[in-house]
């Protein structure tokens, strides 16, 4: 049972890399387009597990912001907090909570707004918070293993 486990999480693992280095790949073609550059595949691969690493500490870090509250719900605040020492990142992400908090203030004058299942709409920006638990999976989504 405990290989099983091992395997699926490593599987999981492997595939959500994946989806960064294909990402991170097509990023630098994006750029060596527009400044006529070429990346080799070895860069990206650096930059992928680069990015990978910084992804895997930037949860842990949520996940610490938010039990230091006594939450277990990663917050908007949590996410400046991270991004404090980045000033031009730290406004962007400012920038976005006050715009989202604006667009639900206007859904909450007009009043509810329900999707065809009757389930009230959320925004999909980073007023949706996140679950976190000392064994859901999603806390150890990017821990090492």
């Amino acid at each position: 049972m405990a290989d099983d486990e091992d395997y699926e999480k490593l599987a999981h693992q492997q595939k959500l890399k994946a989806a960064v280095h294909y990402t991170t790949g097509q990023i630098c073609e994006e750029f060596a387009e527009e400044e006529e550059v070429t990346y080799s595949r070895q860069f990206i691969a650096a930059v992928t597990e680069a990015a990978y690493k910084q992804i895997q500490s930037y949860g842990r870090d949520l996940e610490l912001f938010a039990r230091h509250a006594k939450r277990m719900t990663i917050q908007p605040d949590d996410v400046k907090l991270l991004v404090r020492k980045t000033p031009q990142l730290h406004e962007y992400i400012s920038q976005l909570c006050k715009d989202d908090e604006e667009d639900n203030g206007q859904k909450k004058k007009r009043g509810k707004s329900t999707n065809k299942g009757g389930k009230k709409k959320t925004s999909s920006t980073l007023t949706d918070t996140t679950n976190i638990g000392e064994d859901s999976s999603e806390s150890r989504l990017f821990q090492d293993s």
